[in-house]
């Protein structure tokens, strides 16, 4: 399972209707090989489900990730900062056993 923080749900929300996203649309997550840690996150909004994508939803949001993805992203909450270190959504990955320094990257 995937969760969302209360913060990062009114900031989707907010990113949803400032972009002008339909109703059906939802937030993809994912990841990919790269990044300074070996795996990085993917993040966008979309409307076409895959045959192979899990769908979540919390809080009002609907998540949706790939069966391959969802092995590195189990557990994961997606929070969103405002803060002096950086403003934005960002992953708090349990599975993740180190990081880069800007969190856009990990290693299991």
């Amino acid at each position: 399972m995937i969760t969302i923080s209360n913060s990062a749900q009114a900031y989707i929300h907010q990113m949803m209707e400032k972009e002008g996203h339909a109703d059906g649309s939802f937030v993809r997550v994912g990841v990919k090989g790269g990044g300074c840690s070996g795996l990085s996150y993917e993040m966008k909004f979309d409307t076409e489900m895959k045959e192979s994508d899990q769908v979540f939803e919390d809080k009002g949001v609907k998540l949706v990730v790939e069966m391959k993805s969802l092995l590195y992203l189990y557990g994961t909450e997606l929070d969103y900062s405002s803060g002096l270190n950086g403003k934005g959504l960002f992953f708090n990955n349990p599975n993740a056993s180190r990081t880069c320094a800007c969190g856009e990257s990990f290693a299991l």
